[in-house]
């Protein structure tokens, strides 16, 4: 089961921090689930997730939100 992340009302670039702060407090090898509307985030989290060798497993359109699945 994944360990979700509400970043909804954020703006560029909380969602993206928070969610390397909570990867940091996360096994490896554990899933993700960030929820956030600011309208960088899908461009943010790929960038993040490339860049730190995370894996973007999904990428999606959630309630009013994207929803980002990450595997750590």
């Amino acid at each position: 089961m994944a360990e979700v992340l509400n970043c909804k009302g954020m703006k560029c670039p909380q969602p993206v921090l928070k969610a390397a702060i909570k990867a940091n407090t996360l096994p490896k090898g554990s899933v993700l689930e960030v929820q956030a509307d600011c309208p960088s985030f899908p461009n943010d989290i790929q960038k993040w997730c490339g860049d730190t060798g995370k894996v973007l497993v999904s990428l999606v359109d959630g309630d009013g939100c994207k929803v980002a699945t990450i595997q750590l």
